[in-house]
């Protein structure tokens, strides 16, 4: 079937991931150092979060809720969740955002454009609300849908298909009319093989990644696949 549409995943994929959580931990390592009660408290909240993700990502075949992962940081750091929540959007969806364009992906504009031009629609689906970060990064009008792991139709966190699929009912296509981008083949090669669709990985190979991943080391790689798909 030919391909209509191409799905982004978007932490790691559309900007380099690792730089920015360097920054990030040197920002955290300097809030430490000034106030060291609310310093390590916030690294205790932010660790506990994170972990508490990857719980309900493998654990639990429920919806997923943004408000259990909450609960669970809460629980696991000791600390109210209304902090808990506050210290979250602060330092993963808010202080990250200056760093993101020096970061974004080589190529990324190019690439988006190219496959514009293709007649080709494009969405982002991720495990965390990306609105923020899309126009931080300056691309959010590439975009015809955004969709994240916490929206009402979605509620589910890869590599669960029904994100995956959700896209296809928007767009009204096939999955076999949609390619995935993504960077890692434990949630978003093996999300979009359950969903029927195939997959780019911008990475290393790695095991669990399904039949229909293809691996690439940049996303400037991804045109020459999906040309392909094409």
């Amino acid at each position: 079937m030919p391909l209509r549409a191409v799905l982004f995943d978007l932490d790691g994929t559309l900007y380099h991931q690792r730089p920015v959580r360097a920054w990030m931990a040197a920002e955290l390592g300097r809030f430490v150092a000034s106030d060291p009660r609310r310093g390590w408290r916030t690294a205790r909240v932010l660790r506990a979060y994170r972990r508490a993700q990857e719980l309900l990502r493998h654990s639990s075949p429920a919806l997923y809720e943004a408000a259990t992962q909450l609960d669970l940081a809460a629980a696991r750091s000791g600390v109210d969740r209304q902090d808990v929540a506050r210290i979250v959007d602060e330092w993963m969806f808010e202080r990250p955002l200056k760093y993101l364009v020096r970061y974004r992906a080589a190529g990324l504009t190019g690439v988006l454009r190219g496959l514009e031009q293709r007649g080709l629609r494009l969405g982002v689906l991720s495990d965390y609300e990306a609105t923020r970060k899309l126009r931080a990064l300056g691309i959010d009008a590439c975009f015809s849908q955004v969709l994240c792991a916490a929206d009402a139709d979605v509620r589910a966190l890869k590599p669960s298909p029904r994100g995956f699929l959700v896209a296809c009912e928007r767009w009204q296509v096939s999955p076999e009319q949609v390619v995935m981008v993504g960077d890692r083949a434990d949630a978003d090669a093996a999300g979009a093989t359950a969903a029927g669709m195939r997959s780019v990985i911008v990475g290393r190979r790695s095991p669990g990644a399904g039949g229909r991943a293809t691996f690439v080391s940049s996303l400037e790689q991804v045109s020459s696949v999906i040309d392909e798909c094409c």
